[in-house]
């Protein structure tokens, strides 16, 4: 499977950092340069785009703005020096979002994500495979800030959120994304399968393994303690 990008981006050292990635990838070709988003209609119209490298200040169009013109747009990654913009990006599901000046590793890493996203994509559809949402409508997945990136991390792989003082540590498995936030502020984000056990817990029930007296024992092996004040509703959620 080979991947067609378009880049868009008005810096002549962006295209050239992109261009000399993408040689080292097998899959990935650089099919279009444009420097101003105006100058990709023609392109998206007329040729086979797989994949957007799209900058966010552009001339007159800005990048995300532009985005929102496409009715159906290909998968685009967002190679910016802002990182105030991350959130509004993913709202629009963009696939990664690059922070220049970005490493080969953490472009390849996005292109991996991209090839994933491709190749989960049915053929009778067109655009990006959506992020998954629930029976209600609601979105099946969280995003946090880790360093300068914004992941995203879908409910299920979580097995449970430590408060780490003015940060929290999200565990999946036996790995950990630590954000800048408080635990209480993910309460109102999570659904229904998520309880907090303890002041520094807040766990998803589909990754206990047991309970033991007062101790919740996840399937990763860790043993989480159920604090006191918090014994009577963990009884009542697990029932």
């Amino acid at each position: 499977m080979t991947i067609k990008a378009l880049i868009i981006d008005d810096e002549p050292l962006a295209h050239k950092v992109i261009l000399q990635y993408a040689t080292n990838i097998p899959f990935l070709e650089v099919t279009g340069q444009c420097y101003k988003a105006s100058e990709a209609y023609p392109l998206l119209e007329n040729g086979e785009v797989d994949l957007i490298f799209l900058d966010i200040n552009l001339p007159r169009l800005k990048g995300l703005d532009f985005l929102r013109t496409l009715e159906h747009p290909p998968v685009v990654v967002v190679t910016s020096a802002y990182e105030e913009f991350a959130l509004e990006g993913y709202e629009l599901r963009v696939a990664d979002y690059l922070l220049k000046p970005f490493s080969f590793e953490r472009f390849l890493r996005a292109m991996g994500a991209v090839r994933a996203n491709l190749s989960t994509t049915p053929s009778n559809t067109t655009g990006p495979t959506l992020p998954p949402t629930s029976s209600d409508g609601q979105a099946d997945y969280l995003f946090i800030k880790v360093d300068k990136r914004h992941l995203r991390i879908p409910f299920a792989d979580i097995a449970y959120l430590e408060s780490y003082g003015n940060y929290v540590k999200i565990w999946d498995g036996s790995n950990f994304n630590l954000t800048p936030r408080t635990l209480t502020s993910f309460v109102e984000e999570l659904p229904a399968n998520f309880v907090r056990i303890h002041k520094s817990y807040l766990i998803n029930k589909d990754h206990i393994d047991y309970v033991e007296g007062a101790m919740m024992v996840m399937k990763n092996g860790q043993m989480l303690p159920v604090g006191k004040n918090f014994r009577k509703v963990v009884r009542e959620w697990l029932g």
